[in-house]
């Protein structure tokens, strides 16, 4: 894990994260979700920092065999303090000085097609930014990379001709949470994609710089200015990704081989290295 310091310097670590809140974490959901639990653990183990998150209200519907998720699964969630989306909970987590997870890019990342892996999904409108700028909240901008080193999706949903009913069906039963969304978004199939596991690789995760926005309450409602800290925010996202997908390729031990072989001569409580900054 990795982390920015005010100063822009990448530095190993979570030295970079600020533990005053108000704070909303903003990034990409990787396929099914699949960094979202280590994140959470480290970020409380090493900085006490508890990430509430900002979840799709699926998780939190009442349990039905075969429409909804495990239970099991689900309750997790509501351990670790994940509230419903809505206005009204992320007013109420800013306010009480949270640091919050959000993915503006939802269920399309998370469930995304056949090479859309690292694809952003963020609708155009920036209701979000008024949001941190009433709190006056910093913005952390963060991604996680290496879904792609543990599965591929090798067969979208809607190739499959028998399940297109079944799919539109769940869609439609599924609570909406952008009904509005812009031509941006796309639909929100609630079908998980059909993946084709690989050997394990490494995931490898990057916090940029925080974003301020102490002093722009009297840009709330300019709704210009609002897009542009969007776009900011949008673009940091974007670099940071950039940014891991190229310097992975320089780790000798991206392969869980090579962990395996590094912890086994020098012991379960040293962490593996990784490429150079």
């Amino acid at each position: 894990m990795l982390s920015t310091l005010k100063d822009g310097r990448i530095v190993r670590g979570l030295d970079g994260l600020t533990l005053e809140g108000p704070v909303l974490y903003v990034g990409y959901h990787m396929l099914l979700g699949l960094e979202l639990f280590p994140m959470v653990f480290r970020l409380l183990n090493q900085r006490n920092i508890l990430l509430r998150g900002i979840a799709h209200p699926k998780l939190f519907e009442k349990y039905k065999k075969g429409q909804t998720l495990d239970p099991a699964y689900t309750d997790a969630f509501r351990m670790m303090g994940a509230v419903p989306v809505s206005g009204t909970n992320l007013f109420k987590l800013l306010s009480s000085k949270c640091h919050v997870l959000l993915y503006p890019g939802g269920v399309p990342e998370a469930l995304h097609r056949k090479g859309e892996e690292y694809k952003l999904c963020w609708p155009e409108q920036p209701e979000l930014v008024r949001m941190v700028v009433r709190f006056g909240a910093k913005m952390v901008p963060f991604v996680a990379v290496g879904e792609d080193d543990f599965g591929e999706v090798f067969l979208d949903y809607d190739e499959i001709p028998l399940l297109s009913d079944l799919i539109q069906q769940l869609t439609e039963d599924n609570a909406e949470v952008r009904s509005n969304a812009t031509r941006e978004v796309p639909n929100q199939d609630q079908c998980r994609p059909l993946i084709r596991p690989k050997i394990p690789g490494r995931f490898y995760y990057c916090f940029g710089k925080p974003i301020e926005t102490a002093g722009w309450k009297r840009e709330l409602k300019n709704q210009e200015k609002c897009h542009e800290l969007y776009l900011q925010a949008k673009s940091e996202v974007e670099s940071c990704l950039a940014y891991l997908r190229e310097k992975r390729e320089s780790d000798p031990y991206r392969s869980i081989f090579a962990r395996l072989m590094y912890q086994a001569t020098h012991g379960s409580a040293f962490e593996t290295p990784t490429f150079e900054l």
